[in-house]
């Protein structure tokens, strides 16, 4: 596996734990890491690699908006969700698990197309 993420630098993908429903959620923020969207063939790709963990689930690629005060901020993010019926007994470990598939992907992804902050 890859290094040590620093404490400091924001995740890849990260589970929610904060609700039941869906059972998993797991956001992931692609457009920090990249400085762009996901494309429809990433959202495949992401998928497949899926369907080694889950039998059935849904991927929602999102531009999030934020406005407060003087603060404006931009967010392409992708949402990894999955019921309890699929994601089974051992959620805890799916998660991770779920969580490490989209950090390589997300490698992948910015390896492949990386859009500089400078651009957009």
């Amino acid at each position: 596996m890859g290094a040590p993420r620093n404490l400091i630098e924001p995740a890849i993908a990260f589970c929610v734990r904060e609700h039941n429903h869906p059972a998993l959620e797991v956001r992931v923020n692609f457009g920090i890491f990249t400085g762009r969207q996901a494309t429809p063939a990433e959202i495949d790709d992401l998928a497949r690699a899926l369907h080694e963990q889950l039998e059935s689930f849904t991927i929602v690629a999102e531009e999030r908006h934020q406005f407060g005060g003087i603060v404006e901020s931009s967010v392409h993010q992708v949402v990894i969700e999955a019921e309890h019926e699929i994601a089974g007994a051992d959620m805890p470990a799916i998660c991770d698990r779920v969580v490490e598939i989209a950090d390589l992907w997300v490698g992948d992804c910015t390896a492949a197309r990386h859009a500089d902050v400078a651009d957009l």
